[in-house]
């Protein structure tokens, strides 16, 4: 079987306003199929808002206007007939801090298979189990499912929190700064994670860390001002930018 190239994501002419204030402009972009893709920029570029329009999480803004279209699997995310529901389950976010439920670490993983009704009984228990495993958390605790999430340390939460996510089979994995809380080890750990994870999902991740989006990404995106100044692999866009702006940006003249 030839393996479809078409973008999993794809933006065309993308404009989103907060009331008068624009703070996306006219983005063309095209994100591929299990790879790492981050997006970089100073702070209150758009970065966020950017992630936060493939999922429709900013519909629950007041005054938020979008114009242009946004593609998923090919269907247009903003016409009147996209399910925001089932959008949700397929394109699932991660915020920047973790931000486990003040439930068991089986609940909080278990959550969102009882929401959408998918499992129940053993096979949610296994569900739970194989989510735990490909966040790496299953040895961790096994022996530990019915103790409070809260008491996990910060990396242990956020990858309770991926595996919440996973468990419900995503197609899409967004990551809004998942490591800006976290330690160096711990970050290390998040971005192993990631890179095992790209076998089965496409990840979108927000990072305001150069490096990072340097050793994860596949494909990098740098914003500027709500404007997608430039979007390519990330090794030309870290070696030979075409664009100034980028050039300036990463070698620190600015941001």
């Amino acid at each position: 079987m030839i393996e479809s190239v078409s973008p999993i994501i794809k933006t065309e002419d993308l404009s989103l306003f907060y009331g008068d204030f624009q703070a996306l402009k006219s983005v063309n972009s095209e994100i591929a199929r299990n790879k790492i893709t981050s997006i970089i920029g100073p702070s209150g570029c758009g970065k966020s808002t950017l992630l936060r329009v493939f999922n429709r999480i900013n519909d629950t803004i007041d005054n938020v206007k979008v114009t242009g279209r946004v593609f998923f699997e090919g269907q247009d995310i903003y016409h009147i007939t996209c399910d925001i529901d089932s959008l949700r389950r397929k394109v699932g976010m991660v915020f920047q801090r973790p931000n486990p439920f003040p439930l068991s670490v089986l609940e909080n993983v278990a959550f969102g298979l009882r929401v959408h009704g998918i499992a129940s009984g053993s096979e949610l228990d296994g569900i739970v189990e194989e989510s735990l495993k490909s966040v790496l958390l299953w040895e961790e605790l096994k022996d530990k499912l019915k103790k409070s999430a809260l008491n996990l340390s910060l990396e242990q939460k956020q990858r309770l929190c991926i595996a919440r996510l996973v468990a419900v089979k995503p197609d899409v994995i967004l990551l809004d700064e998942p490591c800006s809380t976290l330690d160096p080890m711990a970050t290390m750990k998040i971005e192993e994670l990631m890179v095992e994870l790209k076998k089965k999902y496409t990840i979108i991740i927000v990072t305001h860390n150069m490096q990072q989006a340097a050793r994860v990404s596949d494909d990098t995106g740098f914003m500027l001002l709500g404007e997608l100044i430039e979007f390519g692999k990330t090794s030309a866009i870290f070696t030979s930018p075409e664009k100034k702006e980028t050039e300036d940006y990463i070698t620190g003249r600015f941001g």
